[in-house]
């Protein structure tokens, strides 16, 4: 893998490194003050009431969820992909802040990792989701502490069955940003669409309580 570090960075003392890191973990923290708002444009009308389909999915713990098995509630966060520290996005930075609801998994992943204590009292388990592949999702889980599980639904087995809501950019097919409320096998509401992304975890919560 080529190396994402500056010529800048590369000559920087051993004593900057850790503030150098810490710079560009922020970056990947920061939401710009102007992303633009995710419109509701119906893709997901059709999902409160399904039955889930028996799909099984990869998760970071190597174990393989079926979201149909799982007794009790589910919160199930879906996302485009997180980024690394450094990395270009797809299609370039702009062009990735430039679509709706594109901008912020990063954000939404540490919101439900700072809230899952909240959830776990309500005896309700949490699950990511994306199109990335399970070693990706793993560098993911293990950089920001997650205390869930991320699932890969690489080849779109489960996005297909229930027509998730998507979109494509740079060759790659990547799930839009939507939260599930699962209950014994099925869907009983969702969050469609899920702005801004690093409220998300909130949101959830207020959806529970209601």
């Amino acid at each position: 893998m080529q190396s994402q570090w500056t010529d800048e960075q590369r000559a920087a003392p051993a004593s900057a490194a850790p503030r150098t890191l810490l710079i560009m973990v922020k970056e990947v923290l920061q939401l710009p003050d102007d992303l633009p708002v995710p419109q509701d444009d119906g893709a997901a009308d059709h999902l409160a009431g399904m039955v889930l389909p028996a799909v099984a999915l990869r998760a970071t713990d190597g174990t393989s969820v079926r979201l149909d098995e799982l007794e009790g509630r589910t919160v199930v966060f879906a996302y485009p992909r997180t980024g690394r520290p450094g990395e270009s996005s797809p299609g370039g930075d702009e062009e990735w802040d430039a679509i709706p609801g594109a901008r912020g998994c990063t954000p939404q992943a540490c919101s439900f990792r700072d809230e899952h204590v909240r959830f776990a009292a309500a005896d309700v388990r949490v699950l990511g989701l994306s199109t990335q592949d399970t070693a990706y999702q793993q560098e993911a889980a293990e950089r920001l502490h997650l205390p869930y599980l991320l699932l890969s639904d690489e080849r779109l087995e489960l996005a297909t069955a229930l027509g998730l809501p998507t979109f494509e950019v740079d060759g790659l097919t990547l799930l839009k940003r939507i939260t599930l409320f699962l209950h014994d096998g099925s869907i009983e509401s969702v969050i469609y669409p899920v702005f801004p992304p690093d409220r998300s975890a909130q949101q959830a919560l207020t959806r529970l309580r209601a």
